[in-house]
């Protein structure tokens, strides 16, 4: 009898228990592109591809220049010359798909370092607002989440954004 009322207050607990979790939603990616850290991140990645393209244009620039000058010259050149002159032209052109690497690799590590202070920001505030609200879970809907109960989860974006001090 008395593993029997045991086993029956367990099951109440345990129920009143599961029916007291809270889950959340947020949609993270809305959050970010409201921060002026993204914004400002955004153009500063934006100016630095312009100062990338401007420099890759002068030495493509350069390289017609140089490569005009010798199919103009190129019949008169003497062997040696030509041979040498064909190597520098080789050598810039080698230099372009170098420095174009460069500055794709260069763009990728500085936005995802951008990315990662920003993201770390917007997890840190998700966090707060779980432990505040007592939510067991929120889950990141802009992460294609198939599909949430609107009933059973509560969206804690607009709770996540005044964390952040945005609108």
């Amino acid at each position: 009898m008395k593993k029997m009322i045991l086993c029956a207050f367990c099951a109440i607990c345990g129920f009143t228990t599961a029916n007291a979790q809270k889950f959340g939603h947020v949609n993270a990616q809305e959050i970010i592109q409201a921060m002026p850290e993204f914004t400002k991140a955004r153009a500063d990645i934006e100016a630095l591809t312009k100062t990338y393209e401007a420099d890759l244009k002068s030495m493509q620039d350069e390289l017609q220049k140089k490569a005009e000058a010798y199919e103009k010259e190129q019949a008169t050149l003497p062997a040696n010359i030509k041979e040498r002159r064909e190597k520098e032209l080789q050598d810039m052109y080698q230099k372009i798909q170098q420095t174009y690497q460069d500055n794709q690799q260069a763009l990728a590590k500085e936005q995802a370092e951008k990315m990662q202070v920003i993201q770390t920001k917007v997890i840190d505030a998700i966090k707060q607002v779980g432990q505040a609200g007592g939510y067991v879970y929120i889950m990141d809907i802009a992460g294609g989440v198939p599909y949430i109960s609107t009933t059973l989860s509560t969206d804690v974006t607009a709770q996540v954004k005044a964390k952040l001090g945005l609108k």
